[in-house]
């Protein structure tokens, strides 16, 4: 049943929808549901509304000792169940849990309830766990005793913004593995959403923006101005924001590295995001640029993904060569723009600084931001291509007669399709710019002598198309060459946004 959804909330009807089911499932026993995802993200706003819709509990966990949070959790309890300030108190989580739930107590043979919500939610979880471990055993016990003796229903959600704590929960030799009907991760909007969401018409500012701040919701209650309506005004905003000291966002990165307990030594994780924030994609490339063995980043990368800061992706074509790549745009904006000038930030010499940043900022963020949304938009319009998208990547095509190697910004397989996979259908082929300069003939020449190599090698490419995509335009040429030949596309921000 989909409960009333909330005017206010914006986006989020799949998340809503998977939520409402939850909360409303009829069946006996608890309903456990797992919500993780980064922090600002809106975990907090979407949850909250679920409370009121459902008639719910909704607890924000601290970080507090285990006396204090059991106390907190107590007041939340009996509030929601309209009892007298301080009438309840309680010295573990299965009591604490049992009588939110309106369950009997552990050895109590009763089916009956007494009253309790029909949702409870823990947000914050891992504050909880780091001074109360058992509460997933506990949780685990009340499900699966609901479960044996069909206890009225009840939806439990716990919540958290620590990435690996959450992703855990459900790992094999956990507790709750094997028990939660939902595992949600609550993520950015897509740039296309996000554009809708700050109000932005143009897609220049609206690629701008995204490149800084990706689709982080929380983001735009944090800054007081609305983002300028044209590019004219954009390093103003950011001097506002971003780009202030005395602003949330300007240690942005630094607070969201301290949310990852696993993260204790803070001078190797940010070299290596340093590093790849400048160019260092391979593992050899980063452990050259960190001084390390490259096997002995093994772990810290892992960590860094799990935790949302990285991602690893596979070469789209053999699907070897492990690429990283900053996950988070204000992430990499912070490591590519703040921390070089910091000086001149805390000076509040922004002007100096963008300045000095602009070539940095032109490759380093917006040239990996505009090939990540040129893949994003082949994968997530069906309609635009002769053959159905599947796997959508990047890849490096070794081109022996010329003895060098040709990087493809996008590449896109058959549905259905994998990398390595004899026999593997390439429906797009893709060369990505984010200069302002129009591309040239030039660009498709290169598609179309890499697409020869692939052929010469046995790979399906006889039907893909040729799409180059650019963010300052095409020359004439180039259209012209475009309008005789249906296998070429030409893609601008405006095809994009639109």
């Amino acid at each position: 049943m989909l409960l009333p959804r909330p005017e206010h909330l914006f986006d989020r009807e799949q998340e809503w929808s998977d939520l409402s089911d939850l909360a409303t499932d009829s069946r006996p026993g608890v309903h456990l549901g797992i919500v993780s995802g980064r922090r600002r993200q809106g975990k907090t706003f979407l949850l909250r509304a679920l409370t009121s819709a459902a008639g719910g509990l909704y607890h924000q966990a601290q970080e507090l000792e285990r006396n204090q949070s059991l106390a907190r959790f107590a007041a939340d309890v009996a509030r929601t169940m309209h009892l007298p300030a301080g009438s309840l108190h309680f010295d573990d989580w299965d009591i604490a849990l049992r009588t939110a739930l309106g369950y009997p107590a552990r050895g109590d043979d009763a089916t009956s309830v007494t009253g309790g919500p029909a949702v409870l939610i823990l947000d914050e979880l891992p504050y909880l766990l780091a001074n109360s471990p058992e509460i997933p055993s506990v949780l685990q016990e009340i499900i699966d005793e609901a479960a044996s003796r069909r206890l009225p229903p009840r939806c439990v959600i716990v919540c958290g913004s620590a990435l690996s704590v959450m992703t855990e929960l459900l790992s094999g030799a956990k507790p709750l593995h094997g028990r939660a009907q939902l595992s949600m991760m609550i993520r950015p909007f897509g740039f296309r959403e996000a554009a809708r969401y700050w109000g932005i018409i143009d897609p220049t500012v609206a690629f701008h923006v995204d490149a800084v701040l990706g689709g982080t919701a929380g983001y735009r209650s944090l800054i007081e101005q609305e983002p300028p309506a044209t590019m004219r005004g954009f390093s103003t905003w950011l001097a506002r924001s971003a780009l202030n000291p005395a602003h949330a966002l300007f240690n942005e990165k630094d607070y969201l590295l301290r949310e990852d307990p696993r993260i204790t030594d803070k001078q190797l994780y940010n070299s290596i995001l340093a590093a790849v924030a400048s160019g260092a994609h391979t593992r050899s490339q980063i452990g050259a640029v960190v001084a390390r063995d490259s096997n002995r980043l093994r772990h810290p990368l892992d960590v860094l993904i799990t935790a949302g800061f990285l991602d690893r992706s596979q070469d789209a074509l053999t699907q070897k060569r492990a690429v990283y790549t900053i996950a988070d745009p204000i992430v990499r904006f912070s490591e590519v723009v703040i921390q070089p000038f910091d000086v001149l930030l805390e000076q509040r010499d922004v002007d100096t600084a963008w300045e000095a940043a602009q070539p940095d900022f032109r490759s380093r963020v917006l040239g990996p931001h505009f090939e990540k949304l040129c893949r994003d938009w082949t994968g997530s319009t069906p309609d635009t291509w002769p053959q159905s998208v599947g796997v959508v990547g990047s890849a490096v095509v070794n081109d022996a007669a010329s003895r060098s190697q040709h990087e493809l910004d996008v590449v896109a397989l058959h549905r259905g399709d994998r990398a390595g996979q004899a026999g593997a259908r390439v429906v797009v082929l893709g060369e990505a710019k984010s200069g302002e300069r129009p591309r040239t003939i030039r660009d498709l020449e290169r598609l179309r002598r890499i697409q020869g190599v692939l052929a010469a090698r046995g790979v399906d490419v006889a039907e893909a198309v040729l799409v180059v995509f650019g963010r300052g335009g095409f020359d004439d040429e180039l259209r012209a060459a475009q309008a005789t030949d249906p296998m070429v596309r030409l893609t601008g921000l405006a095809d994009l946004y639109s």
